[in-house]
């Protein structure tokens, strides 16, 4: 038996390796020879130290958006309060300039109160009739309508009728008494109007509606 040294290169790698086995002479050339292989490490630290690259930038960058995420809350908790603070403000203050248009109204009733004994009737009707002009004309600058339909076709989205009379001269559904009149402001009907409607009537025509 005799022993022999082969350099054996491995593919796939750079290392080289030294493989020392006895042939003997009755081995065939078929033989395999197993390699004792030492692989290098210098590839496997470059990727892993890639990877701890990666990881510590894909940290960074989740610890960026949460701070961002964080400021953002913040914002908008501080926007929202700003803004109710602002709104309570503004109704305040809608509140007040309205009720400093009727103090004069409420002067005009004391007035009318203690002039009721020495006062006529009309005279005291008189003063009503004015105190009732000049507060609807304080509503009617806010914008506040009066809804009075007398005669109107009836309309559900801003009456309530209250009663029905059968009258057959008269257009079916047609608001022929006021029991209580309305309010609108804007689209917003604050109180529907109290009315008496007509049936057995006629259809109303498009041109009557």
């Amino acid at each position: 038996m005799m022993a022999a040294k082969k350099h054996v290169k491995v593919e796939g790698s750079e290392a080289v390796v030294d493989a020392t086995a006895s042939i003997s002479p009755d081995e065939t050339a078929t033989d395999s020879v197993t390699p004792n292989v030492n692989i290098g490490t210098d590839s496997l630290s470059t990727v892993v130290e890639g990877e701890s690259d990666e990881l510590g930038l894909a940290r960074a960058e989740a610890d960026e958006l949460r701070d961002k995420l964080m400021r953002l809350q913040a914002e908008w908790d501080n926007f929202r309060k700003r803004t109710a603070t602002e709104r309570a403000a503004e109704r305040s203050r809608s509140t007040a300039h309205l009720v400093e248009k009727l103090l004069p109204i409420i002067d005009d009733m004391e007035r009318a109160i203690e002039h009721s004994d020495s006062s006529s009737e009309d005279a005291l009707k008189e003063g009503i009739v004015a105190i009732q002009a000049k507060f609807c004309e304080v509503l009617d600058r806010e914008g506040c309508k009066v809804i009075d339909p007398q005669g109107q076709p009836f309309d559900a989205m801003k009456h309530q009728a209250v009663g029905k009379v059968e009258n057959p001269a008269i257009p079916n559904e047609t608001v022929i008494e006021v029991y209580q009149k309305g309010y609108e402001m804007g689209d917003r009907v604050l109180r529907t109007a109290m009315v008496v409607v007509s049936t057995g009537g006629p259809e109303r025509s498009d041109n009557q509606q």
